[in-house]
């Protein structure tokens, strides 16, 4: 077997352990905790008093106008300096969170506001209230329309999660760090963390695709019902 084929037998458990360990935890809590964030966002801003809306135009402002680097480095190295101590994990959590919220409020207001008017109408029109309006009508139209984008913002994440090596989470991107320094081969190591990431991300894209046809004909099945 050649020598960079052996490498990469070798190394291959310690990747997959630190992605298996680390990056899918990292990325399933930070999607799920921003998609919150992000929904919550969306309708402060849509719908909420002038201040709070006001809060939450600046927080999207600031997220998307600073290199996500930045602002893990501001969570993990820049905190300490006021007290706040954060392990490494936490602090990638709370980074990644705060950015994909605030990506995704941008997706959910886009989406909300894409619903027409006459469907609020409607709803309120057969005694709906407003929050039963949102769940039961506006919500699941507007859901169809943002799986694509959130979908690829989901897949985004997997790969920016190797950032979180450079505050020292120990990830799939860091363990070939680990590898490297004490192979040096960083040529052979890195292409192999890349072709992890691209298994991911081509599963992960085919599992949208699926998805996406799954909503179309949920879509189609509506507007036949009515």
């Amino acid at each position: 077997m050649p020598h960079w084929l052996q490498l990469m037998v070798d190394s291959l458990p310690t990747l997959l352990w630190g992605g298996i360990k680390f990056t899918i935890p990292l990325t399933l809590l930070s999607f799920a905790l921003g998609l919150a964030l992000g929904l919550l966002t969306a309708v402060t801003r849509l719908f909420g008093p002038v201040p709070l809306a006001m809060i939450a135009r600046f927080y999207v402002w600031v997220i998307r106008g600073t290199p996500l680097l930045v602002q893990l480095f501001v969570i993990f190295y820049g905190l300490p300096s006021l007290g706040i101590l954060l392990d490494a994990f936490p602090a990638a959590l709370i980074g990644f969170t705060l950015n994909v919220g605030a990506y995704t409020s941008e997706i959910i207001r886009a989406v909300i506001s894409s619903v027409p008017k006459g469907q609020w109408e409607a709803a309120y029109s057969i005694g709906m209230s407003w929050r039963q309006a949102m769940v039961r009508t506006i919500l699941p139209q507007a859901a169809r329309v943002a799986v694509p984008p959130l979908s690829n913002t989901f897949i985004s994440l997997v790969k920016d999660t190797s950032l979180a090596a450079a505050i020292t989470v120990p990830e799939l991107f860091q363990a070939a760090q680990r590898v490297v320094a004490t192979t040096y081969e960083p040529l052979i190591l890195y292409i192999e963390a890349a072709l992890i990431y691209l298994v991911l991300s081509s599963v992960l894209s085919t599992l949208q695709v699926r998805l996406e046809r799954r909503f179309a004909r949920y879509g189609g099945m509506m507007e036949t019902n009515r």
